[in-house]
């Protein structure tokens, strides 16, 4: 099933990028290299089935406000998100991996320099465990 931001001319103002919205994100995003994901206007983490960050892209970074200290490898939760490490973030994630169809999205309140930040989130899973959390900040 195709929506109306699968279409390819939608993506020329990203350069070719997939955009939040797009219905097939996670697959467009999980054929990117790396620098494409740094070139995304909005965040990018990727976390391996332990919860472990294996990705988390420049623009996350730099727009969550968390710079440029170390994240890969670290527990997303504990380590560098303590804020998100409940049931309705966390939880979300641990409830749809487990049951193989992790696919939601969902409004979040706080960052790490704006603790009033509007931030759209988009969860999928990924083949083996893990998945990709995608943050759209607003405003």
């Amino acid at each position: 099933m195709t929506s109306q931001n699968d279409h390819p001319a939608d993506r020329s103002s990203l350069g070719g990028l997939p955009d939040f919205d797009d219905a097939d994100l996670a697959a467009a995003v999980d054929q990117l290299p790396r620098a494409a994901l740094d070139r995304l206007p909005f965040g990018v983490v990727r976390l391996d089935a332990a919860g472990r960050v294996v990705i988390f892209s420049t623009t996350e970074a730099k727009l969550s406000g968390y710079g440029g200290r170390p994240t890969l490898g670290l527990d997303f939760f504990t380590d560098i998100a303590p804020c998100m490490n409940q049931p309705s973030y966390r939880g979300r994630i641990e409830q749809g991996v487990a049951a193989g169809t992790l696919n939601a999205r969902f409004t979040w309140v706080g960052d790490f320099d704006d603790r009033e930040k509007v931030i759209q989130v988009r969860l999928h899973g990924i083949a083996g465990g893990g998945c990709w959390i995608f943050m759209h900040r607003h405003g």
